[in-house]
């Protein structure tokens, strides 16, 4: 079992370096198949991961099934084991992919949440700008709606990052990965203004920062502070349905691909390594569609 576990620590080395994974989606890694190899081994007593087949990985899924893992788990335990097994040959560990008549287990796939245009409006309007903690407000949901940042993005950036002048935004991805994303009118506005007016405000005359958006005590938001931030304005609002930061994301998305937005373009914006990921956007535009003509048209 020993060498198995080295194996994994080259494959995750290499998922970290040539990949360049988010260190959340290694700890993934990292556990599916720390859980796999132990149980090829102990429970399955082989002596070498080229010992594997198929009928070992099958023995396997149905013990996590057994355990109450759901079919999207099992899918994931699939996935990783499947490129972990990729890997293996593709360094001449092992001769053989036991995995490659393995089938994933099908799912019903899950819609995002997303707000309307109405709900939209309604959320930003709601937010009282005559104090500087609403002038952030507005400016943070306005560049993540506005850009399609994930939370944590949007957290991390600095003034530097910003080029309101030029119209973009700067932000650092999974996996470090660098890209640019344009901004609109809307956005750059609330961030000019909350940069000029409502940040000198915040700011701890102490302890300075570089971080856009910062709290009352003049330090770098937090990922609880946004979540309650986000739910306050959108009880305000009158806004029933579950909301989160990332809820905002998914709005942008779902936005562009209803106004004809190029799915690539929707893509890089959104930083997605796989189109697949952003197409569920263009799954949630055809459910919308069907709503309306089921809603509005006289024969439907």
């Amino acid at each position: 079992m020993k060498n198995g576990l080295l194996q994994l620590e080259d494959y995750l080395h290499f998922l970290r370096i040539e990949r360049q994974l988010a260190d959340n989606t290694l700890i993934s890694y990292k556990k599916d198949l720390t859980d796999y190899i132990n149980h090829i081994f102990e429970a399955q007593q082989l002596h070498s991961l080229d010992e594997v087949e198929r009928q070992h990985i099958l023995i396997h899924l149905r013990k996590l099934k057994s355990e109450g893992k759901s079919p999207r788990s099992i899918a994931r335990h699939i996935s990783s084991i499947r490129s972990f097994h990729q890997f293996l040959l593709r360094d001449k560990v092992t001769n053989q992919d036991p995995t490659i008549h393995l089938e994933i287990p099908q799912m019903d796939q899950k819609l995002p949440n997303f707000l309307s245009v109405e709900e939209l409006n309604n959320l930003l309007d709601s937010i009282d700008v005559s104090k500087p903690q609403g002038q952030r407000d507005l400016a943070m949901f306005e560049l993540m709606y506005g850009s399609g940042m994930r939370i944590s993005e949007c957290l991390n950036l600095n003034l530097e990052d910003l080029h309101l002048t030029m119209g973009f935004v700067r932000c650092f991805g999974k996996g470090g990965k660098e890209r640019i994303i344009p901004l609109g009118g809307a956005a750059i506005k609330a961030c000019q203004k909350y940069i000029e007016e409502a940040r000198p405000k915040l700011l701890n005359v102490t302890e300075k920062t570089d971080a856009i958006f910062i709290n009352q005590r003049g330090k770098r938001l937090t990922r609880q502070g946004i979540w309650k931030l986000l739910k306050m304005h959108a009880m305000n609002a009158g806004i029933t349905k579950e909301i989160t930061p990332h809820v905002l994301r998914h709005t942008f998305a779902t936005h562009l691909i209803e106004n004809g937005a190029d799915l690539r373009a929707v893509q890089e914006m959104l930083g997605h390594a796989d189109i697949s990921t952003t197409q569920i956007y263009t799954h949630v535009s055809k459910t919308r569609l069907k709503e309306v003509y089921k809603q509005f048209h006289p024969r439907a």
